[in-house]
């Protein structure tokens, strides 16, 4: 399941390009079926899908009661956010906006003046400061998406949520598809609540190194990359209906973002990327934002 990996202040940085921490699976084994071995051939990581955040310059306005910043093409709201050093989430309250939190170029957001970031951040503990700046899934559903033109914002289809993606991606018309398992393997951790207060939003498959990772439904690949240290390489794909699939701690990644693909299709090989120790794959489902037992939807486990 995913723990929470703690980030300073002095990661911010990395964080306007990307790069950020977030919550790991654990290694819970169960019984179950061991993976077939399937001797095929690896590729590498397209480079085109990597995502990564145009570097947000701090060049807010002072206005009356704060900062205003100009959204410029490529900016994404949590690279804008980390830029300040305000929390994502604070920004989008703000500012008043609402999935599927698509930005415009040109867009003025309101941001708190340097001295009062200061403050705040002075009144939170250690633990608090790391905290609001720790990204997760649903931080690249909410957060993520490039500002594109207002022309191209008005003929896209906002249908939420969207996700992290270069140019919004083609709508997908129908009902809730119907999933497959992404791999084999028995069960490592289980959906839901675990000790110490820990919750794991999917299920941790074990899989061998390198085996193909298949496409759970029909869907278009949302996000590929490794913004999300803890997940590793890490894909999501955008299916019928609003779901949504994650695939974690993949070795290599096989499709980039906006790649129709097929229920079964291979898009990634198993490994143990991110902060896990053995090769398995992070699975989750997602309903819109809520994560969905894959074991309710999928079953056969």
């Amino acid at each position: 399941m995913p723990h929470k990996a703690i980030i300073g202040r002095l990661v911010a940085g990395l964080l306007i390009t990307g790069l950020a921490s977030c919550t790991v699976p654990e290694s819970r084994r169960l019984s179950g079926p061991t993976p077939p071995s399937r001797a095929e051939p690896r590729a590498a990581l397209p480079a085109k899908s990597v995502w990564q955040a145009r570097k947000v310059e701090t060049d807010a306005t002072n206005v009356p009661g704060g900062r205003l910043h100009i959204v410029k093409r490529g900016e994404t709201g949590i690279a804008i956010a980390r830029a300040y050093g305000v929390e994502w989430a604070k920004l989008a309250a703000a500012n008043r906006l609402s999935p599927p939190y698509l930005l415009e170029i040109g867009d003025r957001l309101l941001l708190p003046t340097a001295n009062q970031v200061a403050a705040q951040q002075a009144a939170m503990s250690v633990e608090e400061r790391a905290r609001s700046f720790t990204l997760q899934i649903d931080d690249i559903i909410t957060g993520g998406e490039p500002a594109i033109s207002p022309a191209t914002a008005k003929s896209a289809v906002r249908s939420a949520p969207r996700i992290a993606s270069v140019v919004p991606l083609p709508a997908l018309a129908g009902d809730a598809p119907r999933f497959a398992w992404p791999v084999d393997g028995r069960i490592l951790s289980g959906f839901g609540a675990k000790p110490g207060g820990r919750f794991n939003d999917g299920v941790n498959l074990k899989a061998s190194a390198g085996a193909p990772v298949r496409a759970a439904g029909d869907g278009v690949v949302a996000y590929a990359g490794a913004a999300i240290p803890g997940f590793g390489n890490l894909l999501l794909i955008k299916h019928a209906g609003g779901w949504v699939s994650a695939y974690g701690h993949n070795e290599a990644l096989l499709v980039a973002r906006g790649k129709r693909i097929a229920r079964g299709d291979i898009i990634a090989r198993a490994g143990a990327t991110g902060s896990v120790t053995e090769p398995q794959v992070h699975f989750e489902l997602r309903n819109g934002r809520t994560p969905i037992d894959p074991q309710k939807v999928i079953g056969g486990r």
